[in-house]
């Protein structure tokens, strides 16, 4: 069965105030206030009463076993088995986010993390007791199933859940073959959890000193930070000492994600599919046409992409522009800082077109301590979303550096906690998780909605070209960047299917190949150093099973459906937020469709070229002045 939720990964005035900006610096997380904290306590009030629960979970698996051989028997059967197993992964989510959450805010703290192990382990033993089931409804013919739909009006909620099972025929083992793989998700996450802490908590990030003599130790949340400073050099120095580092580790970074990709190709053969893509795309029903349309559609649209980067170029004055050059601010003495409380305000102002209730909903989430704000030494690096406990609500992790981007991705994380606080309350827990290929949809819609506030109340036209160029970012980052990582990750699932080593010097040599292609390196419109081919071993991503080309399809999904909201149609505005509040109830193509955007076809896309050209002409008016 799958009832077990993924974790939604994963993924910033003019002014700081000064109070906050130290705050955003603080690095030791007994010196932050209690309101920039999420709150945990909300899930369990104490780690005693956490193990208490866990212990209940524990002690009620075996009763899963009275249901084996009886689902075929009466709907009856079927229903109470499907009730207790939805019950005890409701309960099991919650103890698994009660401990990653306390792990990933210090990932040096050992305690949690073994409490995240042991409840992954039970986890394990939980999918292997309920490994039957799958098994069992899939020899009931669909007649009988439709049968028992009648009979027990109770079981409509299970609707689609059976439907899916049903269409996954071919691809469910015997009772047999599906405990075998249930027990495999013992190890499934071993690459990603050794990538998680070695990256976050061990790894030996380097130390640079900036050309104002300030010392920094660029782990991940600095070198985001640090990147992006206007002095050119410092920029060149930071990029060469993050991935030089980096490059130093190829061989155990290549090791671990090599270990991920024979974890794809075991679940491959042992669901039976021909390759890893199909593997991961037929869970949510995706027809693999749409992987390959949006690499295609991404490739025959670099120039677009190239006519941003020779932009970027004329606005930065650079003779030539190189890939550390690529997160520098596009107009000089345009420094767009906001501290948290900032950020909140225009936040919700941007997302006053949704209506009073979203607004109420997200004021809640500032308000209660659902959000971790600041950096702090052992924290586990980017932010995310994780909507997974059922009974209580959605929580974020942030970063928060307080520059623009780092309000975007507030904003950014906000969509998904909407969207999971919408659908669990809508529906009920077996259809409240919704399909990762939808995931991304609430999350770029509300920095769409974003944009467009910033854009019309600020009239000085040096900051509306840092805003408007902060957009074109945001689609060189979630259309072809992701787009990039997406083609890389193909092209690596396809070489370990054949059987070809990949050693990090392979990755390496890879990933070169394409980021050269992508930034147009052997046509001048962007250099592309010799360090950066070891940028692939700090991306998380690669560790999701075919995650990152949802955040373009999503991108291109909600800029369609934003610009119909922001247009004024109170219809599509209505149509949005019963897609936010429909879960997995349907399968993502039609979820979408009934949004109003058919991912099938290549209209989504074609709109947000566009829009991009569109941005990029109304930059060049301004610049032409």
């Amino acid at each position: 069965m799958h009832f077990f939720p993924p974790m939604t990964l994963s993924f910033l005035g003019l002014l700081l105030a000064a109070a906050n900006s130290s705050l955003s610096q603080e690095r030791d997380r007994s010196k932050i206030p209690q309101q920039y904290q999420w709150n945990l306590a909300d899930i369990y009030p104490r780690d005693d009463v956490w193990k208490k629960a866990k212990e209940q979970l524990v002690a009620e698996i075996p009763n899963i076993e009275r249901y084996r051989g009886m689902l075929s028997q009466a709907a009856e059967q079927l229903l109470g088995c499907l009730d207790l197993v939805n019950r005890l992964a409701k309960e099991y989510t919650r103890l698994n986010s009660y401990a990653r959450m306390h792990s990933d805010q210090d990932t040096r703290d050992s305690k949690y993390l073994a409490m995240d192990q042991e409840i992954r382990q039970i986890g394990a033993t939980l999918g292997a007791a309920e490994a039957f089931v799958e098994p069992e409804i899939l020899k009931l013919d669909r007649a009988i199933v439709e049968s028992f739909l009648k009979k027990e009006t109770k079981l409509e909620i299970y609707r689609h859940y059976l439907d899916d099972i049903l269409r996954r025929q071919a691809h469910t083992g015997t009772e047999g073959e599906e405990k075998i793989i249930a027990d495999a998700s013992l190890m499934a996450d071993s690459a990603q959890s050794i990538f998680g802490i070695f990256s976050n908590a061990e790894f030996p990030y380097p130390e640079v000193t900036l050309s104002d003599g300030k010392k920094v130790k660029l782990d991940q949340a600095a070198f985001s930070m640090y990147r992006a400073v206007p002095n050119r050099d410092d920029r060149k120095k930071v990029f060469a000492a993050f991935f030089e580092t980096l490059n130093e580790y190829r061989r155990t970074f290549g090791v671990q994600l090599y270990a991920n990709l024979k974890k794809d190709m075991f679940y491959m053969k042992a669901r039976k599919y021909p390759s890893c893509l199909q593997s991961a795309l037929d869970a949510n029903n995706i027809p693999v046409q749409v992987y390959h349309s949006l690499v295609g559609n991404v490739n025959a649209n670099l120039s677009t992409f190239h006519r941003y980067l020779k932009l970027r170029k004329r606005m930065l004055a650079v003779d030539e522009l190189h890939y550390y050059d690529l997160y520098a601010p596009l107009v000089n003495g345009v420094d767009l800082k906001y501290s948290i409380e900032e950020a909140q305000k225009n936040i919700l102002a941007s997302l006053a077109p949704l209506g009073r209730e979203y607004i109420a909903v997200t004021q809640r989430a500032f308000s209660e301590r659902w959000v971790d704000v600041y950096p702090s030494q052992g924290k586990r690096s980017g932010a995310y979303s994780d909507g997974s406990v059922y009974d209580v609500h959605p929580y974020m992790l942030l970063n928060y550096n307080g520059k623009y981007d780092d309000m975007s991705t507030l904003a950014h994380e906000l969509g998904h906690t909407m969207h999971s606080y919408l659908s669990n309350k809508n529906q009920p827990y077996p259809n409240a998780s919704y399909p990762i290929f939808v995931a991304e949809v609430a999350s770029t819609f509300n920095e769409a909605l974003l944009i467009d506030h910033m854009l019309k109340t600020i009239k000085d036209e040096h900051v509306r070209l840092s805003l408007l160029g902060s957009y074109l970012e945001g689609i060189k980052g979630t259309v072809f960047r992701q787009t990039q990582f997406a083609e890389f990750e193909l092209r690596l699932h396809e070489k370990a299917e054949k059987g070809e080593a990949l050693t990090g010097d392979a990755l390496n040599a890879l990933y070169d190949e394409l980021t050269k292609k992508y930034y147009g390196h052997d046509k001048g419109i962007c250099r592309v150093g010799d360090e950066i081919k070891s940028e692939w071993s700090f991306i998380p991503h690669f560790y999701y099973n075919f995650y990152v080309y949802q955040y373009a399809t999503a991108f291109t999904a909600s800029a369609a459906l934003s610009e119909q909201v922001l247009g004024g149609d109170q219809a599509a505005t209505r149509r949005y937020i019963e897609f936010l509040s429909s879960g997995s109830s349907d399968y993502p193509i039609n979820l979408l469709k009934k949004a109003g955007v058919d991912m099938t076809s290549s209209q989504p896309f074609e709109l947000t070229m566009k829009k991009m050209n569109r941005v990029m002409d109304e930059m060049e008016k301004i610049l032409d002045k």
